[in-house]
């Protein structure tokens, strides 16, 4: 049975709440096909997902604290700190002293860290670029602009942004 969209979102019409209720169901579809893609079988272990994440996060800016990736992440320290724990154990990141002299001591990546997170982006970049192959180039190049426009609107809006190459900044005209 199909509901009507719900409203009440501020300068949100009719025909724009229906087209808001499609978008939060592709994106709902979106990450039920994300984790179905990414299951670990036993011959192809991949990253946790919270692993890939930090690692992403702490390639793209340098070592950081676990305060610094608790701010980063809107997460409580002690989630933070439990899963680095994991990734400390698993010889994915290392703990420096802070290269700015700071007291807190800083995590970085591994080589082992590396090689693993590059490797899932890999594969994971790959299983995109299969699902797109039929793609026309334009399009493809069209919903990495609009992704990268709705997830910079949802950092700034919680005050987060993730650092992004300038290649992936979306153009303005």
């Amino acid at each position: 049975m199909e509901r009507e969209p719900a409203g009440g979102a501020p300068g949100v019409t009719e025909g724009a709440s229906a087209a808001i209720a499609a978008i939060e169901r592709e994106l709902t579809l979106i990450s039920r096909y994300t984790v179905m893609v990414t299951n670990r079988s036993a011959a192809n272990q991949r990253l946790e997902r919270s692993a890939y994440l930090l690692l992403s996060r702490i390639e793209a800016e340098g070592p950081m604290s676990i305060g610094q990736l608790s701010e980063a992440f809107g997460l409580d320290a002690s989630t933070i700190n439990r899963q680095t724990a994991a990734m400390l154990r698993a010889g994915l990141v290392g703990r420096i002293p802070d290269p700015d002299g700071g007291l807190a001591r800083k995590l970085r990546i591994t080589e082992a860290g590396l090689a693993r997170l590059h490797a899932d982006r890999d594969w994971a970049v790959n299983g995109v670029g299969r699902v797109l192959a039929d793609w026309d180039p334009a399009d493809v190049a069209t919903l990495a602009h609009l992704l990268v426009q709705y997830n910079i609107t949802i950092e700034r809006r919680q005050g987060r942004l993730w650092p992004r190459p300038a290649s992936a900044q979306p153009q303005t005209s």
